[in-house]
């Protein structure tokens, strides 16, 4: 089902002639794997640089799914945005995957990605087609213009995009810039995929575009199956708004910057009042906690000390020293890691203990007060 906000009515007609990264910045395409970084900026620094290109469909955080959609349902589409975009094109996704399988049956170059969080960053993917590890690099200069590996073995320019952003290439080629800006807002213009999941009906990939109510979203999933009382923003690198205000608000990075959000990779899931928010956070840092690619101290020993604490909280073990410890290990995480993924536990982790802070005050005094039933915790 397909929910949108549109600004104006659409328009079919072809794009005028003219370099792509004009026609892509006349669209105000952005990427959408998370950063929303100008994708004709990045064009031309890669093209200057005769640089290759790598379309990640690794779905990598925490609740994604669409580009392992765009792969099955629009591989036409994405093999022609390739081919726009450079020669040397390889699709990079998690080995073993349905995805993998569907990119190779189709003739396009694959490259295999383990299974671990930080592997489909994008300096992971480019060092991985490099021949090395699939872990994230030191960037000292953009990845689009030449980078070195842990090494020092210099690595060719390489122009990494999600899949998704790839196939809107395609269809702003195809149906022109105008087309494109009829949906979304005028800061984030153009049609989007968000994967909706928790407490709805029908989980899975909603075609939509910012500026959208949450409730439009889940009624394009299927409506609610529970009673909602969170959502979960942008996965694990992302991070939560309570029910309230989340009815306040739209899924647009305007109104998620407020609480310290962003629209992020596509990614909304919903929490009802059956789940215990906090141990729910809990799990969740846990498995960010063995996903460290071994490579600085905030990861490997940072992440797992947040990840102790919010376990002990959601346990009904902690006390307020421990509440005070864990806000400042989360202090602690942010611009000191070799990659972005300890600054995404700690907005993650914070912006839990924001949204959930009635939660917090009852499991410190050793309750659950999930669906307010009062539950001894300890």
């Amino acid at each position: 089902m397909t929910v949108t906000s549109t600004r104006a009515d659409r328009s079919t007609t072809p794009s005028s002639a003219g370099p792509l990264a004009d026609l892509l910045e006349s669209a105000g395409l952005t990427g959408r794997g998370g950063a929303a970084f100008s994708t004709a900026t990045k064009l031309r620094s890669a093209l200057a640089h005769d640089a290759d290109v790598i379309v990640n469909a690794c779905d990598g955080e925490v609740g994604a799914a669409k580009d392992a959609w765009v792969v099955e349902h629009h591989l036409d589409e994405l093999r022609r945005g390739a081919e726009l975009l450079g020669r040397r094109v390889t699709v990079a996704a998690h080995r073993g995957t349905p995805t993998a399988r569907r990119i190779t049956a189709a003739g396009l170059a694959l490259l295999e990605v383990p299974h671990r969080y930080v592997s489909s960053e994008e300096s992971s993917l480019v060092s991985l087609a490099h021949g090395g590890l699939a872990r994230p690099l030191t960037k000292s200069v953009p990845i689009s213009l030449g980078s070195k590996d842990a090494r020092g073995r210099r690595m060719r320019p390489t122009l990494v995009l999600n899949a998704e952003t790839v196939w809107r290439v395609a269809q702003i080629e195809a149906l022109g810039p105008d087309w494109f800006r009829s949906q979304g807002t005028l800061d984030e213009p153009g049609p989007r995929l968000v994967a909706v999941s928790g407490a709805v009906a029908r989980p899975g990939v909603v075609q939509t575009s910012a500026g959208v109510s949450f409730g439009d979203l889940v009624a394009a999933a299927g409506g609610f199956s529970g009673r909602p009382t969170a959502f979960g923003i942008g996965g694990l690198g992302g991070g939560w708004l309570t029910a309230a205000e989340a009815r306040g608000a739209t899924w647009s990075g305007g109104d998620l910057a407020a609480y310290g959000l962003r629209v992020g990779p596509g990614i909304v899931s919903v929490l009802d009042d059956t789940r215990c928010p906090l141990a729910h956070v809990a799990r969740t840092l846990t498995y960010a906690a063995g996903e460290s690619a071994g490579q600085c101290g905030p990861c490997m020993f940072g992440v797992p000390a947040v990840a102790e604490d919010m376990g002990r909280l959601a346990a009904g073990t902690a006390d307020r020293a421990t509440l005070q410890r864990l806000r400042g290990r989360i202090g602690l995480l942010p611009g000191r890691g070799a990659c972005r993924f300890p600054d995404g536990v700690a907005g993650y982790a914070a912006s839990a203990l924001r949204a959930f802070a009635p939660e917090v005050a009852a499991h410190l005094a050793g309750r659950c007060d999930v669906e307010g039933r009062g539950r001894r915790v300890r």
